[in-house]
């Protein structure tokens, strides 16, 4: 196990490669199309808390309690996507920024 261990670090020690952002055409436009990607997902957050809004109302007034749960788990899982969303470039540079502090 050890001696697995030492082999892999000494083969990760040799190679030193970082993201080039400059070598691959197009790289801006893909850059836009995830923002763009990232606007529309926060477009479908809204769209969906505001439908399991109404359905929490409607269960609540109409003394359906399966509809109202529903509609608060939907609430729930809106604001957590949103939430996700919102930080996903900051949750993949701090992977990253971890990743690469590792030796």
């Amino acid at each position: 196990m050890i001696t697995q261990l030492s082999s892999v670090r000494l083969v990760a020690s040799g190679v030193n490669v970082a993201p080039n952002t400059t070598a691959i055409p197009g790289l801006s436009t893909l850059s836009t199309l995830v923002g763009s990607l990232m606007a529309f997902g926060l477009v479908l957050s809204l769209a969906g808390f505001v439908g399991c809004a109404i359905a929490m109302a409607v269960g609540h007034h109409s003394a359906n309690p399966q509809w109202s749960s529903r509609g608060k788990m939907g609430l729930l899982v809106c604001l957590v996507a949103a939430l996700l969303i919102g930080c996903s470039d900051l949750l993949i540079n701090t992977f990253f920024n971890l990743g690469t502090s590792i030796k």
